[in-house]
């Protein structure tokens, strides 16, 4: 992550960190890597806001207006949760569908 932010044009680089770190981690950069204009963001869920902007993606999915199906690499059960981690942890799969009922 602080290699993403050094390698940031000064004046107007942006950095962006992605999805949720692992409990406890933490980032750590020198000052001056700010203070010379470059931006360092984080994002969860891309952006959105979940109550609000994720209903209206679902209902732009529902409407073929987006595409998410592509994305998915694996449908699994709920009883197969282990299997759908062990998966994202390996790096086998984009996503990972759970179906609910068991």
């Amino acid at each position: 992550m602080r290699a993403a932010l050094e390698c940031c044009h000064k004046g107007w680089g942006t950095s962006v960190i992605v999805g949720v770190a692992a409990s406890g981690q933490e980032v750590c950069t020198r000052p001056f890597q700010l203070v010379t204009g470059r931006v360092w963001k984080g994002t969860a869920f891309g952006g959105f806001k979940s109550r609000s902007q994720v209903p209206v993606l679902v209902e732009k999915y529902m409407k073929k207006e987006i595409k998410v199906d592509e994305y998915v690499t694996h449908s699994l059960t709920l009883t197969e949760i282990n299997k759908a981690f062990d998966l994202m942890h390996g790096g086998d799969c984009l996503r990972c569908v759970l179906n609910m009922q068991i």
